[in-house]
């Protein structure tokens, strides 16, 4: 694939911020529009990573996450195996497919198609069916280096009940590369501060020589998103 136009991982000359000015834009609350729609459209219109995305030809702003925290890790590499959960629409597929180059392997997987993507192998499937665990091994032919997981439950609106939510979907990725990663591999997941993740942080210390959280500046300063990032898988009796 070719990189996105300023954009790519380690290597490619790509930002992981946004640069220059641009000018705010209103929105009016449309007849039939509700004004948490029109709050929303005003604040994907003005936000700077969704510009820069357009701009630098990525499919979404979450391509800056991994960015961001690749420049704070070092998780990208050329010729690694990699496996990308949640991956629609594509952003972190990019940034993967950019960084491992020719030599490496990309699988993007999630729940819904995602469209095609050149360097990539797409895959759908859900992270509780033992399919997708199937299916993952036979499109790499091998263990995978890095397991990324940016997935997400649809939001409730009930913050507890969110919560719960999103780290049962990072226990389940972490259950899944812990039967994909090689010994010294690296699995990064979204989850959101609270309580909850504490039963999840104990699981990846037991398995992995380093586990640190990071929120990404591209994570929206509103949200309790944050990111676990585990290397040095250990290995075990599921690998």
């Amino acid at each position: 694939m070719t990189p996105p136009a300023g954009g790519g991982g380690k290597g490619d000359g790509g930002k992981s911020k946004p640069s220059g000015r641009n000018l705010s834009v209103r929105v009016r609350t449309a007849r039939r529009r509700k004004t948490s729609s029109t709050r929303w459209l005003q604040r994907q219109l003005n936000d700077p990573y969704v510009i820069a995305a357009k701009k630098d030809g990525y499919r979404s702003r979450a391509a800056y996450k991994l960015l961001q925290l690749d420049e704070k890790f070092s998780l990208l590499k050329k010729g690694l195996a990699l496996v990308d959960l949640g991956a629609a629409p594509g952003g972190w597929t990019q940034v993967a497919v950019a960084a491992v180059g020719p030599k490496g392997k990309v699988l993007a997987v999630d729940v819904t198609e995602m469209d095609a993507m050149g360097g990539a192998q797409t895959l759908v499937g859900d992270v509780n069916d033992l399919k997708t665990e199937t299916g993952i091994r036979a499109a790499l032919g091998g263990p995978a280096d890095l397991v990324l997981s940016d997935m997400a439950p649809p939001a409730t609106g009930h913050r507890a009940t969110d919560h719960l939510r999103i780290i049962a979907l990072a226990e389940a990725a972490l259950d899944l590369a812990k039967s994909l990663l090689s010994p010294g591999g690296g699995f990064v997941a979204k989850v959101w501060q609270g309580g909850a993740e504490q039963e999840l942080l104990a699981a990846m210390k037991r398995d992995f020589a380093s586990v640190r959280h990071a929120k990404p500046e591209a994570s929206r300063s509103d949200s309790a998103e944050m990111y676990v990032v585990a290397t040095g898988y250990r290995g075990g009796d599921e690998a």
